[in-house]
């Protein structure tokens, strides 16, 4: 699927990579035919029942290391993979493959950084196998893969492969059927979008894994990156709800803590600690996010329903009727999008009796007033119609999936302004920040990033300006420049942050960075700018360099 994807993504560097693969095809297997040589030969002397394949390493994968070594073709070294397939009884399978392992090592040397043990302990999806790297006697590295007939059926058929091998009593189904219920909670979910449950299938099934232990020594694998708090959702939902803290290998740490492999882990709980959104910003397994998610909505809804009795009994005190009419009022004059979200504000002490005074004081008599019945003659004025009803001086950035208003700082690689389809990001070190939705590290975060990415959508912003930059090309000629500042400052009234144009052999190029209020303002500023004479094309534009990944993170 990989290099299908790159297939279709990047023609030339495929067609590139799988020549060159191509044309050492002779070398290549002259070269493994004598790698693997001194291992069979020892392999047969004791008597072991194997196979050995040997392949070279996926287009995608020599380009991925490519890409990230900034190497060309000729200096990636592991180029093959060797696997080593023993066919031993299952009480057996574990010390024959450290044998093989023990037996390559003898001819080779390994790297020390290279080895996995999914042996001793499996991934979480079932996935056992022993991975070393090694140096050849030319000085190339070698990746070798040992593993059982049993182990390759499953890592090679799927999950199903296992039931041939069925054992109640065995590790791996116990492995395998943990894997299981975590899809099964996945998909019983009713409140999870399509995307979100992507999301979180990916997560369970493909993220790296790190493997810590409860204070008796029971083995619990969480994703890479995991902290004390994903541990303390992984032994029970109102562990993780209640967590204050955890002590880790004896030592008192915060719930944020990132875990390593072999970390032993006490959870410390308060039954007046509650789960908040801050927390969503530093979990990483699907399962801690999902109930946090639950957790948030349900305390929501408690909060709503005591603001709900406190609104009817605050209500009857001023004698306001609690009819349908009063409280679409009632939503209006607060601006909320919901009586949800209305009682909620009460429940919260954020809309106070005070409050409710003022509304008396201020409410109509009459029903709210509808809008003068227009006649509009198509598509276009019905829009332009939708458009007036809506209030553009209130609105800010809503982020998360209960769509709050959160603290955020805006990406200066792709510098969003309101009216952007945008997402969220949470960084390690500097929060959430927002990125437009076609941004060049888009795709980079959601794909390799995607537990962090967040919802976030823009209402209107009129009072608030936001920089941005534009790039202006056209015909040279003189009192352009004027034409052009004049438009901005006079006529739109837009505050230049920076003006600078060149010129080639009668062609101008120039780049504004000014401030606007939101997309609608800027389209307004292009078509104005477009009607300036000489000028062939105005453009949005991203100021600054493409920050690095380490920078986003």
């Amino acid at each position: 699927m990989e290099d299908l994807y790159l297939s279709f993504t990047d023609r030339q560097v495929f067609d590139e990579i799988s020549s060159k693969i191509d044309e050492s095809r002779l070398a290549r297997n002259k070269f493994i035919k004598q790698f693997v040589q001194p291992i069979r030969d020892e392999l047969d002397r004791l008597k072991f029942n194997y196979v050995i394949k040997t392949r070279p390493k996926s287009i995608y994968s020599i380009w991925n290391k490519m890409r990230k070594q900034g190497v060309p073709f000729e200096e990636i070294f592991d180029l093959f993979a060797v696997r080593i397939i023993v066919d031993s009884p299952e009480e057996q399978e574990k010390s024959h493959c450290w044998q093989v392992y023990s037996i390559v090592t003898d001819f080779y040397t390994p790297n020390p950084d290279r080895l996995r043990d999914w042996i001793s302990t499996p991934k979480a999806n079932g996935y056992e196998s022993l991975h070393t790297t090694v140096m050849a006697k030319n000085g190339q590295w070698v990746e070798v893969q040992i593993r059982t007939k049993r182990m390759n059926e499953i890592a090679e058929k799927g999950y199903a492969a296992h039931w041939k091998y069925k054992d109640n009593q065995s590790s791996q189904e116990s492995n395998l059927e943990k894997w299981l219920v975590r899809v099964g909670e996945l998909l019983e979910r009713q409140d999870l979008s399509a995307l979100e449950f992507i999301d979180d299938f990916r997560g369970n099934l493909f993220s790296d894994e790190v493997f810590v232990f409860t204070p008796r020594g029971e083995l619990k694998t969480l994703p890479t990156g995991a902290t004390a708090l994903d541990f303390a959702f992984e032994i029970h939902t109102d562990v993780g709800v209640h967590c204050i803290g955890a002590k880790v290998n004896q030592k008192l740490v915060p719930i944020n803590h990132v875990l390593k492999n072999g970390d032993q882990i006490e959870i410390l709980t308060s039954s007046k600690q509650k789960a908040n959104e801050d927390w969503l910003r530093f979990v990483v397994s699907p399962k801690a996010k999902s109930k946090i998610k639950e957790s948030l909505k349900e305390d929501k809804k408690r909060i709503a329903e005591s603001g709900k009795e406190i609104l009817v009994r605050k209500l009857k005190q001023l004698k306001i009727d609690g009819n349908n009419q009063n409280l679409d009022q009632l939503r209006v004059y607060f601006n909320v999008n919901s009586l949800l979200d209305l009682n909620y504000k009460i429940g919260k002490g954020l809309i106070t009796v005070n409050d409710l005074k003022r509304f008396k004081e201020y409410k109509p008599s009459g029903p709210i007033k509808s809008r003068p019945h227009v006649t509009v003659p198509d598509a276009n004025a019905i829009e332009q119609e939708i458009l007036k009803t809506k209030n553009r001086y209130d609105d800010i950035l809503l982020i998360g999936e209960d769509m709050d208003v959160l603290e955020y700082k805006l990406a200066k690689c792709c510098t969003p302004i309101p009216g952007d389809d945008v997402f969220g990001f949470v960084t390690v070190n500097e929060g959430i920040k927002i990125h437009r939705a076609n941004c060049p590290n888009s795709t980079e975060l959601l794909a390799n990033h995607g537990n962090r990415v967040i919802k976030a959508k823009w209402t209107s912003q009129h009072e608030v300006s936001f920089l941005t930059g534009l790039k202006v090309v056209g015909a040279d000629r003189v009192g352009l420049i004027n034409d052009v500042s004049k438009i901005i400052s006079e006529e739109l009234k837009v505050n230049m942050s920076s003006l600078s144009f060149s010129t080639d052999q009668g062609i101008f190029n120039g780049e504004i960075m000014l401030y606007v209020n939101d997309t609608r303002h800027l389209d307004l500023l292009i078509k104005k700018l477009e009607k300036v004479e000489g000028v062939v094309k105005v453009s949005r534009f991203d100021r600054g360099i493409v920050e690095s990944t380490k920078q986003l993170n």
